[in-house]
């Protein structure tokens, strides 16, 4: 494909983890990318972007959110991506009637190399290394690779001149403990038992993580901003999504085993 001939553009990159970066490092890629990226939009007269924003506007609150929720980001990260919705916003304005902006809100993606939450929980509790931080009935949206993908592709190609916000999570969110059973019906690994007190499990990470800075070593993720994150529901409402005629592919458990098959059954990676 020549460059003229690109129409649509999927802006996916970001500076993401939290905590893992500088905080402005996280306004000077996803705003400073946001602004390149509608800058070659224009001058090469796509008028089709979908962006992948984040659920981290809304802020880490227990309440349920849907898109008609007043964002509230609580960090570096989530105000990034709050502010870079906003630049693709002025594109779209700037031709109503042709330009359309998607912005897909994911929750957490997990699948095949991601790398990231789901990868740590399924390492932590194949070692025996995971117990339930202060309660099981955490909520945590999140959403498999390949229907976030295949959405956005979707999406790209059905939605009219506008503007298009959506929220690609599972309605309704699963809970902490009903992730981590499927995780382990499916891969054999042992399902964990024990709660911990939130305190306690906040001084233990406090603990570990500033041991790893003193002796220059990480402990796979162990952070007390993390620890803290994780005792918070993320309950994310994408009832919006099959209103619209939208739907998940992959319920979790198929989903989960759908991966489990992407790594030949030997564990998830």
């Amino acid at each position: 494909m020549e460059e003229d001939d690109i129409s649509v553009i999927y802006n996916l990159a970001a500076v993401h983890k939290t905590p893992g970066h500088k905080l402005h490092e996280y306004f000077e890629t996803n705003i400073k990318g946001a602004e390149n990226v509608c800058e070659f939009a224009r001058k090469k007269n796509v008028n089709t972007i979908v962006f992948t924003s984040s659920i981290a506007p809304y802020g880490n609150w227990e309440d349920e959110k849907t898109e008609d929720s007043l964002p509230f980001p609580t960090s570096a990260y989530g105000t990034s991506k709050l502010v870079a919705e906003e630049i693709h916003k002025r594109w779209q304005a700037e031709n109503p009637t042709e330009r359309k902006l998607i912005i897909v809100r994911p929750g957490v993606v997990f699948g095949q190399y991601e790398g990231g939450n789901f990868t740590r929980l399924y390492r932590a509790m194949k070692n025996g290394r995971f117990f339930y931080p202060g309660r099981r009935d955490t909520k945590k949206a999140a959403i498999y690779v390949k229907d976030l993908v295949r959405l956005m592709v979707e999406m790209g190609g059905n939605e009219n001149p506008g503007i298009h916000t959506y929220n690609l999570v599972y309605t309704p969110c699963y809970t902490l403990e009903e992730i981590c059973k499927s995780m382990a019906m499916i891969t054999g690994i042992r399902q964990p038992k024990l709660t911990i007190p939130a305190s306690a499990l906040k001084l233990a990470a406090f603990t570990i993580h500033f041991m790893g800075k003193v002796i220059g070593k990480s402990f796979d993720g162990i952070h007390p901003d993390r620890v803290k994150k994780i005792m918070i529901s993320t309950n994310i409402v994408g009832q919006k999504l099959v209103d619209h005629g939208y739907e998940l592919k992959y319920p979790l458990e198929e989903a989960i085993e759908d991966w489990f098959n992407d790594c030949d059954r030997i564990g998830l990676y």
